[in-house]
């Protein structure tokens, strides 16, 4: 079912959101103000979009070190997701994380890591949380195409299925585990089919289409909310820009193919589709494209004006306080 043209847009403002947020971010490590690890999530926005859009903030979600654009669809501030990659004290980690290590429990967004893998197995503990809890909540794990060659695959799967968890993992498969092709490291690339296996549904989308997005993981949440078990949906994406800010994009990927995949980009796609199909998409397409503009440069200047953590706090979620 195409969802409604309200919906629609809602999906295009949050790609759009994750991508002005990511070409600000490369554009301040780029001039020194970022230090640490940057991955962005260019070219990938609309697997977050889609998925986040059935999620609640009693839901939670488990991520990689690619996880800006999915901690921004659950539903964290830019402001707050710029400002902790600054570093500053009014980061979504209180400065501490920096762009690996994002969280906001109180969103449902319980934390990225740069370990590939566990996540898998959180969003299943997650989803026995609920199942031992008695509630309809959901527990969602984003990963990589690298990620499933980890035992962590196999492993949170299966618990998955014979406990019938409540658990979407969501598979995005962008090609490359940094720079090492899909192809090379695994004989069968087909992800969606390895569900089979574990006795639950598979789905491959097209990871660059949010409305398949968007259809699959629906299906996918409502199932799992409804007491019927895991699912496995395999987004085919592509990321545009290189693994990590600073790093060099040659040698194991063309441009030829970049571009090709450029041609593919998920948010000009969507914008052709609303401004075809309604008088007033283009009015909505530009409006929405300004208040995003803004709401960035909004939260680019929080983050670079905002405190620094105080030295004093340092233990501050290290240690148990005392009696």
């Amino acid at each position: 079912m195409t969802p409604s043209p309200a919906v629609q847009l809602d999906l295009y403002r949050t790609m759009l959101r994750i991508r002005r947020c990511e070409e600000q971010l490369a554009r301040s490590y780029a001039a020194g103000k970022i230090t640490g690890a940057c991955h962005t999530y260019v070219g990938q926005e609309a697997v977050a979009a889609g998925v986040c859009a059935h999620l609640r903030d009693d839901d939670a979600v488990f991520s990689t070190h690619r996880g800006h654009g999915h901690a921004l669809a659950k539903g964290v501030p830019p402001r707050e997701l710029m400002a902790e990659l600054f570093g500053r004290a009014t980061g979504c980690s209180g400065g501490r994380g920096g762009s690996m290590h994002l969280f906001a429990p109180e969103l449902g967004m319980m934390g990225t890591s740069g370990i590939v893998g566990p996540c898998i197995l959180q969003a299943a503990g997650a989803g026995y949380s609920f199942q031992l809890l008695e509630t309809d909540g959901v527990g969602v794990a984003f990963f990589g195409d690298g990620a499933v060659g980890n035992g962590a695959f196999h492993e949170g799967l299966n618990l998955a299925a014979i406990w019938d968890l409540p658990v979407l993992f969501v598979c995005e498969n962008n090609m490359y585990a940094t720079e090492v092709p899909f192809d090379y490291a695994a004989r069968n690339t087909d992800v969606a089919g390895r569900a089979g296996g574990y006795g639950m549904p598979g789905e491959r989308v097209d990871g660059n289409d949010v409305l398949a997005v968007y259809a699959a993981a629906g299906e996918a949440v409502e199932r799992a909310r409804s007491g019927g078990g895991p699912s496995l949906v395999e987004c085919r994406t592509y990321r545009t820009r290189p693994h990590a800010e600073g790093m060099g994009d040659g040698g194991y990927r063309s441009r030829e193919e970049i571009d090709r995949w450029r041609q593919r980009d998920p948010i000009p796609l969507l914008a052709h589709s609303l401004v075809d199909e309604s008088p007033a998409g283009a009015a909505d397409v530009e409006r929405i494209a300004a208040e995003v503009d803004a709401e960035i440069e909004e939260a680019a200047a929080f983050a670079e004006g905002s405190p620094w953590p105080d030295p004093a706090t340092v233990g501050d979620h290290v240690y148990g306080g005392g009696s």
